[in-house]
C-alpha cells in the first residue's frame, strides 16, 4: 500500500516551509524516483546529503521527521531503511515549528549573551540556584528524566540570574521548542561522552558566572552548545 504525502499544506498556511520539511519531501521523492523498496537501505548520509545538495544537519532533521511519521526506520550503526508498511497510513510531519538545529543556533546566539549578563549581575542567591541545578544533574546522571529537568533548570537559573524577565521568557520559549523531533534526534545521537562533557561544560559555565567573568561565561556557554550541535549533526 502507498503512503500519503508527509508534507500536507495546512489550510491557510502562508509562511515559508521549514527547511527540514522541504528536505523530507526531497527524500520521499528520491525514494520513489530511485525505486527504493520497503526494507531497503537509503544511501549513506554523506552521499544522500551530497545528492540532495543539503547540509548533514538538515538531512538528519528530515530523516528523523520521516521516522516519526513511519516513512523510514533509522537503525543506529546500520543506516536508514524504508519502512515496511503493512497498511496505508496518514503521515503528517511533526511540529511545523523550528527544527532542532535552528533552535540550537538561536540558543548559541542568545544564551551565550544571557550567560555573560548573568556573570556581570548575578547575586549570591542566583549563583546558588545555578549550583543546585549542576549538582542535581551530577547526582541524577543515570536518571534521564530527572537529569533532563535539571538541565533545563540550569539554563533557566542562568536566565533568571540576569534579573531580566524578557530574557527569562526568551530562554523558556527556546526550551519549549524541544518537541518530538528534538527528543528523537537526542535518542538516536546523544552519546554518553556528550552527557559527561555536558557536566563539565556546566561546571565551566557556573565557575565563570560565579567569578563574574562575562567573557569566560559567554565562551563557555557557546562552547557547550557548539559541542551539542556537532554531536547531533555528525553522530
Amino acid at each position: 500500500m502507498t503512503k500519503k504525502s508527509a508534507l500536507p499544506h495546512s489550510e491557510g498556511q502562508s509562511q515559508e516551509m521549514r527547511l527540514y520539511r522541504v528536505v523530507a519531501g526531497k527524500i520521499q521523492a528520491l525514494i520513489e524516483s530511485d525505486g527504493i523498496k520497503p526494507g531497503e537501505r537509503l544511501p549513506p548520509e554523506r552521499e544522500l546529503a551530497s545528492k540532495l545538495n543539503v547540509s548533514r544537519a538538515s538531512l538528519r532533521e528530515a530523516l528523523i521527521a520521516l521516522e516519526l511519521t513511519g516513512v523510514v526506520d533509522v537503525r543506529g550503526g546500520s543506516g536508514v531503511y524504508v519502512s515496511q508498511v503493512v497498511e496505508e497510513v496518514e503521515t503528517t510531519l511533526p511540529e511545523a515549528g523550528a527544527g532542532p538545529f535552528e533552535v540550537l543556533s538561536a540558543r548559541r546566539l542568545i544564551e551565550s549573551e544571557v550567560a555573560a549578563i548573568a556573570a556581570r549581575v548575578a547575586t549570591d542567591s542566583a549563583i546558588d540556584a545555578i549550583l543546585r541545578a549542576v549538582i542535581e544533574m551530577e547526582v541524577k546522571h543515570d536518571d534521564y528524566a530527572t537529569n533532563e529537568n535539571a538541565d533545563r533548570n540550569f539554563h533557566m537559573a542562568i536566565a533568571r540570574a540576569t534579573g531580566n524577565s524578557a530574557l527569562v521568557g526568551v530562554t523558556e520559549y527556546l526550551w519549549n521548542q524541544r518537541g518530538r523531533l528534538w527528543h528523537k534526534l537526542k535518542e538516536h545521537f546523544q552519546t554518553e561522552d556528550l552527557r559527561l562533557e555536558t557536566l563539565k561544560d556546566h561546571r565551566n559555565i557556573l565557575e565563570a558566572i560565579a567569578s563574574h567573568d562575562p567573557a569566560a561565561a559567554r565562551k563557555a556557554m557557546r562552547s557547550h552548545l557548539e559541542r551539542v550541535t556537532r554531536t547531533f549533526s555528525r553522530g
